[in-house]
Formats: C-alpha cells, structure tokens, sequence
C-alpha cells in the first residue's frame, strides 16, 4: 500500500513540473531582456532608416524568420524538459524558420537587381553578424538554461541546443534591427552561421547544466 501512494505521489509530481517550467522560463527570458537590450543600444543600436526600412518586406522578413526560430525553439524546449517526450514528434516545428526563408529567398530571385546575388549573399556586415547574436543571445541562453534546469530532459544536450536555438532567435531579432543587409540571402548564410554557433554553445553547457 505505501509502494502504491508513492508511485503515485511520483506520477503527479512528473505531471505537474512541466507546467511550472513554462512560466519559469517566461520570466527567465524576460529578466534576460533588459541585459540583452542594454548590450545592443549601448553596442549597435536602431538603423537610423528604420521608419523607410519597414516598408521592405524584406526586413519584415528578417523579422519573421528570427521570431519563428524563437518560437518554434520554446515550444521545444518545453517538451525536451520533459523525460518522456522526444526530439522526433517535436523537432519538426524548428523547420518553420527554414520555410520562411527558403519562400524569402524565391521571392527575391524573381525581382530585378542591381546588385548580383553573390554580392547581396556576402553583404557589408557578416562579420558585425558573427559577433553581435552570440553576444545578445548569452543573456537568453543562461536564463534558459537556468529555467529548463525544473524539467528533467532526458537528452540534456539536445535541450541544451534547442535553449541555444531560442537564444539565438531573440538575438537575432535584436541585431536585425539593426543590420542594412535585408537580402534573405545574406540572413540564410551569417544569421544561420551565427546561430548553428550559438546552438553549440547550449549543447555543450546543456549537457553539463541539464543533467540530473
């Protein structure tokens, strides 16, 4: 009789850490926000022709293509912190991104250009690239990592690597505010080098940070 009342004090407590590991990371990346926004005005700042680049639907796109990471990435995350649920039934949402893009890309390669491919893909800014996402997305990969720490992921790497995932969107999203290269071009190559960079970053510590 007690082996019973403990196996199932055991199965309601899995049952309810997954819905305080949502907020918790809410909080975490919002208390991760204000660090990471302090870096980028302090750092780079707004691209002074904002108001006349927001009528680029290619700068929108950057937009859509960074957030759908972000968001894509905290829903899985959230499954990943749960021991039961695997990468295979989840993973595919991180594939939205890559769909955007890829719709970006086409569009673009149908409009008239004065600037040949190679040259749009290359841009003025890898290397700022290179550099700033990581540095916006630290702040948001510890908060998540410190969050995703509640769950019980059963592939503490790969958890780790999708926490650098939604790092690396919400980095992006504040760099893209920045960056005059609005080709979809230029974001597939430096945006998704930066990120895949990122992503190792949160494997690595998600394994040491995330194993129980």
């Amino acid at each position: 009789m007690q082996t019973d009342r403990l196996i199932a004090a055991l199965a309601a407590d899995a049952n309810t850490t997954p819905r305080r590991i949502g907020p918790m990371l809410a909080l975490a990346l919002l208390a991760a926000l204000p660090v990471s926004v302090a870096l980028f005005m302090s750092i780079l700042g707004m691209r002074p022709d904002m108001r006349t680049a927001m009528h680029n639907p290619f700068f929108d796109l950057k937009f859509m293509v960074t957030l759908a990471l972000a968001f894509a990435a905290i829903v899985v995350s959230l499954h990943l912190a749960r021991p039961e649920t695997s990468f295979d039934r989840w993973g595919w949402l991180l594939v939205l991104p890559v769909v955007i893009i890829a719709v970006g890309i086409a569009a673009e390669m149908t409009m008239p250009h004065q600037r040949p491919w190679l040259s749009r893909l290359i841009g003025n800014n890898a290397m700022a690239c290179m550099a700033s996402i990581p540095l916006f997305a630290l702040p948001f990969l510890a908060a998540a990592l410190l969050a995703l720490r509640r769950g019980a992921p059963a592939n503490p790497t790969l958890a780790g690597m999708t926490a650098g995932l939604l790092a690396a969107g919400l980095g992006a999203t504040l760099y893209a505010s920045h960056c005059a290269d609005d080709s979809p071009l230029f974001v597939m190559v430096w945006y998704s080098l930066a990120t895949a960079f990122v992503a190792a970053v949160g494997a690595i510590a998600g394994r040491r940070v995330l194993r129980y």
